[in-house]
C-alpha cells in the first residue's frame, strides 16, 4: 500500500470503530499470535438477519468441537477462524451500481484441519439467505463480523468439504477515524474494492486472515455496457440481454484482503511483457489520467527491471486498475493488478504495488506484525528504482531520512514492534523498514544482497514467512550473526544512531 503524500499510520482501526491499543508484547520477531489482545472487531457492525434457520446470538452448538472465531492475530484476533484451510474461493456476483445491491454466493472449498462440530467465516454487514455444507443445509449464526455455520454432519479431521452461502445486501464500507475507506466503495459509475487489511470481509464471506491463502474464480455480473475487473485472467465474457458476466480466475495462492473487484467504466489495454506475462490495465475512463500514456507505457520497462531484482514474476498475469475512487488516498496492491486511485497514478507508486506482488503477495506474511516485511521491501524497491535510472541512490534515501531529527514520527516505534493495530501502515513501518533493508545490503554487499532478495523470494513463493524466518534467512546468507541491525534498526526503541 503507498499513499499520496507523507506516510500517516492508516489508521486500521480495525472494522467500523476505533481498535484499542494493543499491550504485551511476544518474542520478538516470533510472529507468534495472540500475545496482544484488541477489542472485538465486531463493535458496530449491523447484525444480519437470517431467513435460513438463524440461531440467536450467543447460542452454543452441543457436541463437538466448534472451530475458533479468529485466528488469534496479534492485532486482530477476530479476523480469520480457526479449524479449517480454504483452497478455493468460487464467487458470484451480480451488482447493480443504481441501488448499491450485491447478491452474492460463495462456494468454499476446504480442508478441515481438526474434528468440527461448526467453523466460522467473516462476514460484515450483509445478509445470509442460506448455506450448505456438502450439500446439506447449515445451520446459520450471525453475530457482527462472526457468520457461523453448523454442519449437519461434524467434519472429521482432514476431510474435504465444501461450504455454500448466499447472501445479499448493501456492502458496508469501513470509515476510519482521518476519513480514509475501505471495504465495497461505492463510486460514480459502479464500485471499487479495497481489502486491507479488514475490508474483504464487507463483500464475501471468508477466512480473512493472510495466513490462509487460496485460489479464486470470481465471476460478476453488471449491466451491459458496464465492466467488471478482478485478479488474474479474463477466462469468459458474454453478454444476455441487458447484462454482462465477466469470469477472472487467479489460479496462484491469494490472500483475501488482496482480492479485488473494480466495476465501472474502463479503457481496457492489452500488451504482454518481454518474458511473455499477458499484461491487462483499466484505465477509468472518467479519470482523465495519463492520457498519453505516459506512466503506463513504462510498465513493461518496470516489470522487467523488477524480474532482474526480485526474481522471476510470481502470477500468471499482471497489469493495474486506475480508478477515480472517492476519499481513497492510497494505492494498493491487489494481486496481479494493483488498485491506484487516479491522482497519484504516478511511476514511483507503480514500482511500489508491483513490488508487492514479490513482497506481500506471493510472499505473505504470517500475522499482521510482519507487515514491515511487505512495505520496507516495497518502500526500498521505490529507492533501487531511482538508484537504477539516473536518480538518487538507496545511500542517499537512506542518509536524508537518517538525517530527520530524533522526535520525527519516523522513529515512533520499531518497525518490527508496531505498538498497536492503527500502527501497521505507519511511517516506521515503510521507511524504517527500508532502512533495515538497507543495512542488510551494506552488510552483505551488492551481489549478495542481491542473490538474498532473489533466493527469498523463490524459497517462499506462494507461500508465507514472518520475521524471524526472514532474520535466520539473512543470517544463514550472510554466515553470522547481524544482532547489530535487529537490535538497534529492527526492534531499537527511537533513532538509531
Amino acid at each position: 500500500m503507498r499513499t499520496s503524500g507523507r506516510l500517516t499510520a492508516f489508521a486500521l482501526v480495525c472494522l467500523l470503530g476505533a481498535l484499542p491499543a494493543c499491550s504485551e508484547s511476544v518474542d520478538r520477531g516470533s510472529g507468534a499470535a495472540g500475545a496482544r489482545s484488541g477489542a472485538d472487531a465486531r463493535a458496530g457492525a449491523r447484525k444480519g438477519t437470517d431467513p435460513a434457520r438463524t440461531e440467536a446470538p450467543g447460542t452454543v452448538f452441543r457436541g463437538g468441537h466448534p472451530g475458533a472465531a479468529g485466528a488469534g492475530d496479534p492485532y486482530f484476533p477476530k479476523l480469520g477462524n480457526g479449524g479449517y484451510d480454504v483452497t478455493h474461493y468460487a464467487l458470484t456476483l451480480d451488482y447493480d451500481p443504481g441501488n448499491g445491491r450485491l447478491e452474492g454466493t460463495a462456494e468454499i472449498t476446504a480442508k478441515a484441519t481438526t474434528d468440527l462440530s461448526a467453523f466460522n467465516l467473516d462476514l460484515l454487514g450483509m445478509e445470509v439467505l442460506s448455506a450448505t455444507v456438502d450439500g446439506a443445509e447449515a445451520r446459520v449464526r450471525q453475530d457482527g463480523q462472526e457468520l457461523t455455520l453448523k454442519p449437519r454432519h461434524h467434519l472429521r479431521k482432514g476431510a474435504a468439504f465444501r461450504g455454500v452461502v448466499r447472501y445479499a445486501g448493501t456492502p458496508e464500507s469501513i470509515t476510519h477515524d482521518h476519513g480514509w475507506r475501505e471495504g465495497w466503495l461505492r463510486t460514480d459509475n459502479g464500485a471499487v474494492a479495497f481489502g486491507e487489511p479488514t475490508g474483504s470481509m464487507s463483500w464475501f464471506p471468508g477466512n480473512h486472515h493472510p495466513s490462509d491463502k487460496a485460489s479464486y474464480d470470481i465471476t460478476v455480473t453488471v449491466p451491459k455496457g458496464v465492466q467488471a475487473i478482478s485478479n488474474g485472467q479474463l477466462r469468459a465474457q458474454h453478454t444476455s440481454g441487458n447484462r454482462t458476466t465477466f469470469h477472472w480466475q487467479q489460479a496462484e495462492p491469494m490472500a483475501s484482503h488482496v482480492a479485488t473487484v473494480a466495476i465501472g467504466s474502463y479503457d481496457v489495454r492489452t500488451s504482454r511483457t518481454r518474458s511473455g506475462i499477458p499484461v491487462v490495465s483499466a484505465m477509468d475512463t472518467t479519470a482523465g489520467v495519463d492520457e498519453d500514456g505516459a506512466v503506463l507505457g513504462r510498465f513493461p520497462e518496470i516489470m522487467e527491471w523488477a524480474e532482474g531484482r526480485f526474481g522471476p514474476y510470481p502470477f500468471a498475469s499482471a497489469g493495474v486498475i486506475v480508478d477515480q475512487a472517492a476519499d481513497v488516498p492510497y494505492a494498493l496492491e491487489t494481486q496481479t493488478r494493483p488498485t491506484i486511485p487516479a491522482g497519484i497514478f504516478h511511476t514511483t507508486n507503480v514500482v511500489h504495488e508491483m513490488a508487492h506482488q514479490w513482497f506481500g503477495n506471493s510472499v505473505t506474511p504470517r500475522t499482521w506484525r510482519d507487515m514491515w516485511l511487505n512495505e520496507g521491501f516495497a518502500t526500498y524497491a521505490e529507492w533501487l528504482w531511482t538508484e537504477d535510472h539516473g536518480g538518487a541512490s538507496a545511500q542517499d534515501h537512506f542518509d536524508r531520512n537518517h538525517a530527520k531529527a530524533a522526535d520525527d514520527d519516523e522513529w515512533d516505534f520499531p518497525p518490527a514492534e508496531p505498538p498497536s493495530a492503527s500502527d501497521i501502515s505507519g511511517q516506521p513501518v515503510y521507511v524504517r523498514g527500508a532502512m533495515v533493508i538497507h543495512k542488510i545490503r551494506q552488510a552483505l554487499g551488492d551481489e549478495g544482497f542481491r542473490a538474498l532478495v532473489r533466493g527469498w523470494t523463490l524459497r517462499h513463493r506462494h507461500g508465507h514467512a514472518s520475521t524471524k524466518d526472514f532474520t535466520s534467512y539473512v543470517e544463514a546468507k550472510a554466515g553470522r550473526g547481524l544482532d547489530a541491525i535487529w537490535d538497534s534498526w529492527l526492534y531499537g526503541d527511537g533513532k538509531p544512531s
